[in-house]
């Protein structure tokens, strides 16, 4: 059995599902976008190849093991995209919950059927129909669970809503001990700099006290608030409405001190050096024209 131990983002990691680009399908067509940055790509003919992806996946694999990280692939489903495991699935403490996603891409849990069986059924987690739920949504900081929604009134009819007020409250109920915090996200399904997919394209932590932040992310200025309340102003690296459009806030904690970045963030890159990380620079540009980037593609299980 697997002893499933995720306390936040940022402890050590032992052991992570990472996606896979190969066998990534053809181009999508406009009306198959899932999300606005994704829809640009496609329209601009500028929609990434699955040869570039592969090379940038292996080269964030490699920064992995790299660091003594167990790395566990999903099963190969032809022609599927499975690069962003994040939104499959997600571990809280010691308790992994499956996530209700796009019916579309149900295909992708399957994929990791070998990983689910290693797991204590007493410790995985459905969550019922009603409840809509991504792990890009779901941010962990000890005894703080902050999770990104939206409260329109249009919320059905947007692609790019994918967390409910039902998630919120499920949360709230399987884990009363902790504090959680919901955040009312900025969507668009046309705009991709007015739209914050997850709640982590907007805001991360990173070390012990520090994070990325885009304070236009949020619908309600006081969930901004509530954040720089909590990790303080001068702790947190605040991006505009371009560094969430590149993925600034989406890098990858592999301890306190170590994060992989998108080796084209120089000033983020050159900030997080200067609080004395180590950063580890990988090229994932071509995965971020999908709206996702390195936190998405990952799926942590056991983190000391």
């Amino acid at each position: 059995m697997l002893e499933l131990h995720v306390k936040n983002e940022t402890g050590r990691l032992k052991t992570v599902i990472l996606g896979r680009a190969d066998s990534n399908g053809p181009t999508p067509g406009p009306q198959e976008a899932y999300d606005p940055k994704s829809l640009e790509h496609i329209n601009e003919g500028t929609y990434p190849l699955e040869q570039d992806m592969v090379t940038e996946m292996s080269a964030f694999e490699a920064i992995l093991k790299k660091h003594q990280v167990e790395v566990l692939r999903p099963r190969l489903i032809p022609n599927l995209n499975q690069i962003f495991t994040r939104d499959i699935g997600f571990v809280i403490d010691d308790k992994f919950i499956k996530s209700n996603i796009l019916p579309d891409r149900a295909e992708e849990w399957d994929a990791i059927d070998f990983v689910v069986q290693q797991i204590d059924p007493d410790r995985f987690i459905v969550p019922p129909e009603e409840v809509h739920i991504e792990g890009g949504d779901v941010i962990l900081w000890n005894d703080y669970l902050f999770v990104g929604t939206y409260y329109g009134v249009d919320y059905a009819d947007i692609n790019t809503a994918r967390t409910n007020r039902a998630g919120v409250e499920f949360l709230k109920e399987l884990f009363p001990e902790k504090t959680i915090i919901d955040c009312d996200l900025i969507k668009s399904m046309s705009n991709p700099r007015e739209n914050a997919l997850h709640l982590d394209c907007c805001f991360q932590p990173i070390g012990t006290n520090k994070g990325i932040i885009f304070k236009g992310g949020f619908r309600n200025p006081s969930d901004y608030h509530t954040l720089l309340e909590i990790f303080g102003e001068d702790n947190l690296f605040h991006i505009d409405a371009d560094g969430m459009y590149d993925m600034n806030s989406n890098v990858f904690s592999i301890s306190p001190q170590i994060v992989v970045s998108e080796q084209r963030f120089y000033t983020l890159n050159n900030w997080l050096e200067e609080q004395g990380f180590t950063v580890e620079k990988v090229p994932y540009y071509e995965i971020g024209k999908q709206e996702g980037l390195l936190r998405c593609s990952t799926l942590p299980l056991i983190r000391e």
